[in-house]
């Protein structure tokens, strides 16, 4: 009997497998693909170029304290920061200058006064200066399970400016009404918001405030590029993990988990039987249910009610890949100044992105593609042959479905066509750089990634979908009634997706905390038992 098996080698997956084994349990990875990490993970796609499968930059492990816990630098994990971390180009055929958003708060605002005047920088330094503690606390959030008690101790003592139910409404409003309050530049807002949408709903929503304010984070610790591509968190995550005695075995898709009185079993396509005390799932909450059901779940009503309840969404978007003879060159950027060290924001009016989104709503695609834009190989050289680049644009929003009966497979080239012609827009000369050239659109990120729907997020990451109701609200606490033993992980459960492992550090300590709490119970009812025989 192992003391746990851990299902699926993201990366909160294995960090919830290196903070089990610190602890001294066995620990066995079982990841259906031939490379750990899921979509934190690099393979080489063109000749000699190290590609992300998933995810590039990591705005939020950085600021958790994961990194540092558990020793991930001895593991060679090293980090570069995006500064500037952010750049909005002027539109195409502006003269006007881009606005550059450096590390530095001094230096930001003197782009955005050079850019939109000297009031909005005055008003940048001020959102900065509020949501800049307000995120923070956000971050605090997600370092532990959605309780009412520990969300409640996240954000207790907050400066509410002497009114809290102000501050709740700024927190529930929409990231269009937060900026429509603070700046009169719609470059500016526009820019700001494209980095808040990042997380999936676009900010007319409800409650995404806090996702366009988390740009005010990025101040104290910017974005960052690890060495070597996105897959070295989980390189380094694999190999702590070794050091502590644990395993993952590549390329086993497991196939059904069963709960019985002693424990769980743990079946794989190639055969094998793992018998373990506790399982953490790190795969899709709906793969999650589905291995449920395929091994006997005692309430098969139940777990279709919770599929049914979990809101995959419509999808978010779409990445194409490059490798090229040179970085992107902005008319509009500074002289001297590397911007292509950071996200590139090709949006300058919000219009482009509520078009985006309601074209996707209807199956449709966007009226002009709405582009972010890195080159993160400016940091990281090694991971290009000398004399070229590689340039990832992500674009929102492209629907999973398709409107008539259309399939990405069919259109997939031609959109990424379009989306290589307003990069190029921006960037003259831009296409002519191209060398390779690798199109994933969101039935791709399911085939390969499993990201159901095309959805990186795995869920949406709505208001009715986060926290206290993320994956669902049953299922929100990283458990799964009726299945004790059983601890979820992973984009699907809280703090959602993007790059921060918070939900494997959670689930582990959860696990912890469930067995100390059965040690004592046993201990105490054991004691009861000699007193009473006495």
């Amino acid at each position: 009997m192992q003391d746990v098996v851990v299902v699926g080698a993201g990366h909160n997956a294995l960090v919830a497998g290196c903070y089990l084994a610190r602890a001294g349990w066995g620990v066995t990875v079982l990841e259906r693909d031939a490379v750990a990490g899921g979509a934190v993970s690099t393979v080489e796609r063109f000749p000699g170029h190290q590609v992300d499968r998933g995810s590039s930059a990591h705005l939020m492990i950085r600021h958790l304290g994961i990194v540092e816990e558990l020793g991930l630098a001895e593991h060679g994990l090293r980090y570069a920061d995006c500064d500037p971390w952010a750049f909005a180009p002027a539109p195409p055929g502006s003269d006007a200058p881009g606005i550059v958003f450096h590390r530095d708060l001094d230096a930001t605002c003197a782009s955005v006064e050079a850019a939109c005047g000297a009031a909005e920088a005055d008003a940048y330094r001020r959102f900065v200066g509020t949501w800049g503690p307000r995120s923070a606390r956000v971050l605090r959030s997600f370092a532990t399970p959605p309780t009412p008690r520990h969300l409640a101790r996240a954000f207790w003592g907050m400066d509410t400016g002497g009114d809290p139910a102000g501050l709740s409404r700024e927190f529930l409003t929409s990231g269009d009404g937060l900026l429509d309050a603070t700046f009169d530049d719609e470059r500016l807002r526009a820019a700001l918001a494209w980095f808040g949408a990042q997380s999936g709903p676009p900010t007319s929503a409800a409650a995404t405030a806090p996702m366009v304010g988390f740009a005010a984070a990025m101040h104290a610790v910017p974005p960052g590029r690890a060495i070597g591509g996105s897959g070295a968190l989980s390189r380094a995550l694999v190999s702590k993990l070794a050091s502590l005695g644990g395993r993952v075995v590549l390329g086993d898709a497991v196939t059904s988990l069963h709960r019985g009185t002693d424990g769980w079993t743990v079946r794989t396509a190639g055969g094998t039987e793992h018998r373990a005390r506790t399982v953490v799932a790190g795969c899709h909450v709906l793969d999650t249910l589905d291995l449920l059901a395929a091994g006997g779940h005692p309430e098969p009503e139940r777990v279709s009610r919770w599929r049914r309840e979990v809101r995959v969404g419509p999808g978010i978007g779409m990445v194409v890949r490059l490798a090229t003879s040179g970085l992107p060159r902005y008319p509009s950027a500074p002289a001297g100044v590397a911007v292509e060290h950071g996200l590139q924001l090709l949006v300058h009016d919000r219009r482009q992105l509520h078009g985006a989104h309601g074209a996707a709503m209807a199956g449709e695609l966007p009226p002009t593609p709405v582009v972010l834009a890195m080159s993160l190989s400016s940091l990281d050289p090694g991971s290009v042959p000398a004399g070229q680049q590689q340039v990832s644009l992500w674009a929102q929003w492209h629907p999973y479905a398709l409107s008539g009966g259309r399939s990405w497979d069919g259109v997939g080239e031609a959109e990424g066509d379009r989306i290589v012609a307003e990069m190029d827009a921006h960037a003259p000369g831009f296409a002519d750089s191209v060398l390779h050239r690798l199109v994933q659109t969101p039935l791709d990120l399911e085939r390969e990634l499993g990201l159901r729907g095309g959805n990186v997020m795995h869920v949406e990451m709505s208001l009715e979908s986060q926290m206290l109701f993320r994956p669902t609200p049953e299922l929100s606490g990283y458990r799964v009634p009726g299945a004790a033993g059983l601890y979820l992980t992973g984009a699907s459960t809280h703090p959602g997706g993007g790059v921060s492992g918070a939900s494997g550090r959670s689930a582990a300590a959860l696990a912890l905390a469930d067995a100390r709490g059965g040690m004592l119970r046993r201990a105490v009812a054991g004691g009861r038992a000699v007193v009473a025989r006495r």
